[in-house]
């Protein structure tokens, strides 16, 4: 018996990731539980000794005055013949020869064994993965059931739903692809791994990857606002005044970019440099549009950018995507307007002449072109 569990404990060292505590633990529950099943007895305990493999079942027998069950009591004379100073209610061990198991009892506790283990390494398998939640994992799909992508991720297996996959990228089983952890939950069958292609967290964490300067803390993320397979606004700080965060992100001939864009089968991404003053961060986020002013109110967090006449559809973008996804990134309400505009609604410019929330300098950022969610990741 003990080279079958010796060997049993030697294999599931070096196969799975459990600790030597988890497994010794198995062993004596699943010898308890044979023993108990087979022999009708729930007063044994179980010692292992996993340097020489060897196993000692003991018998616990309580020492009472009179007996009525000869499996778990044991009489006061009887008790004392074995050790003069037991008292009632003591309890007598001693120890039976695991030879005594008969090959249905050695099974049985190789199947409680095996099912021990199984449990710990699922709780492993949920504790690696709920680390990685709000992260990136690599992996490959296997297959795609009722619009579902299923991503085999090693240890375990992700889902992609469709709600969280974008309508313009196509994959197909044997594919490596890269994918945000939404969640991770637990299941009787192991984690379950919600995955997504779609989230703003994606485009985060393709630049935590892609950008050095990003992942070492030099370059800050302020904002990103993504609707997914179409355009992403990520806003850039950098905490070193010699570096400069758009440059840092787009890279020598734009290469560093260009591999998330790549990734993401060609989705625009527009870089903008993030500032503390809400008039030029809005003049930057509205980019490529040209903005000649922004009139702020601090306490409604809204704000009226003054563009010229014919950027108007520029600066809103197709189907207004421009202003959303420059309001989301920035956490302003903004409304585009021209002057002319502006004047016929009667807009009272008197109330922002003394105040420096009127006229901006934009500053510069980069459009990718190479590259249908609404969520905001800032």
């Amino acid at each position: 018996m003990n080279k079958e569990f010796l060997d049993a404990f030697a294999d599931l060292k070096k196969e799975k990731n459990l600790s030597e505590e988890e497994i010794i633990g198995a062993i004596k529950d699943s010898i308890e539980n044979a023993y108990r099943k087979n022999y009708g007895a729930s007063n044994v305990r179980v010692e292992v000794d996993m340097e020489t493999g060897d196993v000692t079942v003991l018998m616990g027998m309580e020492v009472v005055e009179e007996v009525e069950d000869d499996l778990t009591q044991i009489s006061l004379e009887e008790a004392r013949e074995i050790y003069d100073e037991y008292e009632i209610g003591d309890v007598v061990e001693y120890q039976i020869d695991p030879k005594d198991f008969n090959r249905i009892a050695a099974q049985g506790a190789k199947q409680v064994f095996v099912q021990k283990n199984r449990e710990a390494e699922r709780i492993n398998s949920y504790n690696e993965y709920i680390s990685k939640k709000g992260q990136i994992v690599t992996g490959k799909v296997e297959r795609i059931n009722n619009g579902t992508m299923l991503i085999s991720l090693g240890r375990t297996e992700g889902r992609v739903p469709n709600s969280e996959q974008v309508r313009t990228e196509s994959f197909k089983p044997g594919d490596r692809i890269k994918v945000y952890v939404m969640d991770v939950k637990k299941d009787n069958k192991g984690p379950q791994v919600l995955l997504s292609r779609s989230h703003p967290g994606l485009v985060r964490g393709l630049f935590e990857l892609e950008i050095p300067e990003i992942a070492d803390g030099t370059v800050e993320i302020k904002g990103i606002a993504r609707e997914a397979g179409s355009r992403t606004k990520i806003a850039v700080y950098s905490t070193d005044p010699n570096v400069d965060p758009v440059g840092a992100c787009v890279g020598n001939r734009g290469a560093r970019v260009q591999n998330i864009t790549d990734e993401l089968f060609g989705e625009k991404i527009d870089i903008i440099v993030w500032d503390e003053d809400p008039a030029v961060l809005i003049s930057n986020v509205l980019r490529p549009a040209i903005v000649e002013g922004v009139y702020i109110n601090e306490e409604e967090k809204t704000a009226t950018a003054v563009v010229p006449e014919q950027q108007l559809s520029l600066a809103i973008g197709r189907e207004g995507q421009n202003v959303r996804l420059a309001a989301r990134v920035s956490n302003w309400k903004i409304d585009i307007k021209s002057n002319d505009q502006l004047r016929e609604m009667g807009f009272a410019f008197e109330e922002y002449e003394d105040s420096d929330d009127i006229a901006v300098d934009a500053e510069e950022d980069q459009t990718i072109e190479e590259t249908s969610d609404d969520r905001t990741d800032a």
